[in-house]
Order: structure tokens, then sequence, then C-alpha cells
């Protein structure tokens, strides 16, 4: 080694010691967060095993990471629960109460990621997913669309994610027999999740 290297060497060695030349940089990052007004977060579940009921949540927060690429690298969301909207007073009102969300005592869902991963060609958040006070990992496979620039200078993108949870799990277990057999409210959960976002 000549004496050129022998000086590089020392200087790249005294400038790791000293915290100088950091071992690994760290990724710089675009925040974006939800447009309100272009969004949908809705769930589906089986009612007497034949048909299907519908709603959404109105009242939600969420924000996304990407990199300098544009690709996820993190993403956070809260939903207040009081806000469920199933089209009907009555049912809302049951649903908020403790047989199913127990709002006063349960008052927001969450989503806190912990990677994003590909998984059989599938871009998937993994993250933890709390319900009703439990928290369980998930994983959520996803769609991101853009950037865009709409008409007004706002850069913009696009995320769909759909995913079936079991609500039993998380301690909604109220239910009701019927007759001929099954029950009135199914297990299985469809979240569907259509947002845009808006960089910051």
């Amino acid at each position: 080694m000549n004496l050129r290297n022998i000086v590089f060497a020392m200087a790249l060695t005294v400038a790791t010691a000293t915290g100088a030349l950091p071992a690994s940089a760290e990724v710089e990052t675009q925040t974006y967060v939800v447009d309100k007004t272009h969004a949908d977060v809705s769930f589906m579940v089986k009612h007497l095993v034949i048909s299907k009921v519908r709603g959404h949540f109105s009242d939600f927060d969420a924000t996304l990471q990407l990199d300098a690429d544009n690709k996820l690298v993190s993403a956070t969301a809260t939903i207040q629960v009081t806000s469920v909207d199933t089209a009907n007073e009555k049912r809302d009102a049951h649903l908020r109460g403790e047989d199913f969300f127990n709002v006063d005592e349960f008052s927001e869902i969450t989503f806190v990621s912990k990677s994003v991963e590909t998984r059989d060609g599938t871009d998937v958040i993994v993250g933890d997913f709390t319900l009703h006070g439990v928290t369980k990992e998930i994983a959520l496979p996803y769609e991101l669309n853009g950037p865009i620039n709409d008409p007004w200078g706002n850069t913009k993108i696009a995320l769909q994610a759909v995913t079936t949870v079991n609500r039993t799990e998380y301690g909604l277990t109220w239910n009701a027999a019927l007759e001929t057999g099954g029950v009135v409210v199914g297990e299985e959960v469809e979240i569907s999740i259509d947002v845009e976002f808006a960089k910051q």
C-alpha cells in the first residue's frame, strides 16, 4: 500500500470513529398526508348468511413516507370509530355500543407499519393493527399510483388496499343464531381503502 492509500485509510478510520462519517446514511423521505375529500375507508360483512352489509368511516387521518424514487417506506393511520356509517342510525348506534366497537372505551382503530415488503410478487405493508384494544400484526396488500400534479399545483398519490380480518380475534364476538342455521353477522370483515394523499 502506497503512502497516499495509507493516509486515506487512516483518515477514514478516524472519521468513522468520531462519527464524522455515519455508518449508514439516513434515507431521505417525502411526506404525504390524506386528502379527505378524495378518500374512502369502507368495510363489508355478511348479514343473515345470504347478503352483505356495507359501511364506511368518515373521520380518519393517515400519513405515508416515500423515498426519493417514490417507493413506499412507511405508513400510519388512525380511524375515529364514532364516525362509522352504514346508512342506518339504529344499526350504527348498535355498532358504537358495547356489543361491538364500544367507542366509549375504544375510540380509535390504528395502523402503524413495521416494514414494506414484496411477497409472491405483491407489495404489502406489514404493521400493527389495533382494533377494540387488541393489536395484531397484519400484512396489507397495496397498490400505489402516482405521483401526479393536479391543476392546483398539488402533488398527489393514491393508495388502494383490500384485506380481510376476523372480528372475533379482536373481541368483537356479538352474534345471534338463526333458526335455519347460521348467524346474523359474519365473522370475516373485508376492509377496503381507496385514498388520495397530498405531498407536504
